[in-house]
């Protein structure tokens, strides 16, 4: 009767001691669940290990997908280098005011649209415009997307309304569509009734056409008086801007004396091809980004400093 009554403890004991170590083992896992929630932490892993959160990785991710990308495409355009990235715009945007030389009587008391040639910066950028609307090739179109080059453009529609739609694919892209009067007059030549005509005729086209009314403007030629900016702001332009350079196919010509590229200088060229220049608009886009390219230059949004 004793030896069963001693094995009866003896599997009591080890039941005891079976659901002890079982307790024990439950109280380590509480407290390891304790430390990884209690703060609202995950448990760190070794030093040196602790894996990188998921959002960082996917932005890495998406930056050597989007370099890739570039890399591509400027192989395909057969630049000679990858297109140098502007930087972010600044938070606070330069003052504009018009050129020295280039201001008209009453610029500043009647508050004129400034004309200027360049944007106030120390970066090195400069502004692409094109001008007109003439020629309309696709794979300009392409090309400029695929390489995220901004551009600003002025339109006249007596060049465009043999296609609005091309600008219209150029807006979705991202490209701000603006003012360069209806017919492309000399306009100092005209009353300010007729200069009114042109240049506000454009707004209503633009509003028309692309849901937008402009606030830049500018003049044909380049060329302009007092009742043009007076015209200009009464139809609700807030800038004229021109050029320091104009860029063709085969070559460059330069305002300034010493015929090169400065921080913030606006480029114009022309929606032109082979009718008018010796290659098309890839091949005038190709030179001139292999040109900045090579001088450490960017190409960045003119909007985005006004």
């Amino acid at each position: 009767m004793r030896a069963v009554v001693q094995n009866d403890k003896s599997r009591a004991s080890r039941r005891v001691s079976r659901v002890s170590r079982a307790a024990a083992v439950l109280t380590v896992a509480v407290l390891a669940a304790g430390c990884a929630q209690g703060d609202g932490q995950s448990v760190r892993g070794a030093a040196g290990q602790q894996a990188p959160p998921a959002r960082a990785v996917d932005g890495a991710a998406k930056a050597r997908e989007a370099r890739a990308a570039l890399v591509a495409a400027a192989k395909r355009w057969k630049l000679g280098k990858v297109p140098l990235t502007a930087p972010a715009p600044p938070a606070k945007k330069p003052e504009i005011e018009a050129r020295e030389g280039f201001e008209v009587d009453g610029q500043e008391s009647d508050d004129l649209p400034p004309v200027f040639t360049t944007v106030p910066t120390k970066e090195k950028i400069v502004f692409l415009t094109i001008d007109d609307g003439a020629e309309k090739d696709p794979a300009f179109l392409r090309m400029m997307s695929e390489l995220k080059i901004p551009y600003t453009v002025f339109l006249t529609d007596e060049e465009i309304k043999d296609d609005y739609g091309y600008f219209k694919k150029m807006q979705a892209r991202g490209v701000t569509l603006n003012n360069h009067t209806l017919s492309h007059p000399y306009l100092p030549a005209l009353s300010y009734e007729e200069q009114k005509h042109e240049i506000c005729g454009m707004q209503d086209v633009m509003e028309k056409r692309y849901g937008e009314r402009p606030v830049l403007f500018r003049p044909p030629f380049g060329n302009y008086d007092r009742d043009t900016l007076r015209a200009a702001k009464s139809c609700g332009i807030e800038y004229a801007p021109i050029w320091s350079e104009e860029v063709f196919v085969d070559h460059w010509e330069y305002r300034e004396w010493d015929q090169d590229l400065h921080p913030g200088d606006i480029v114009l060229t022309h929606f032109r091809g082979t009718d008018d220049w010796d290659g098309t608009m890839t091949d005038m886009a190709r030179r001139f980004l292999d040109r900045i390219t090579a001088e450490g230059y960017a190409v960045a949004r003119l909007e985005d400093y006004l």
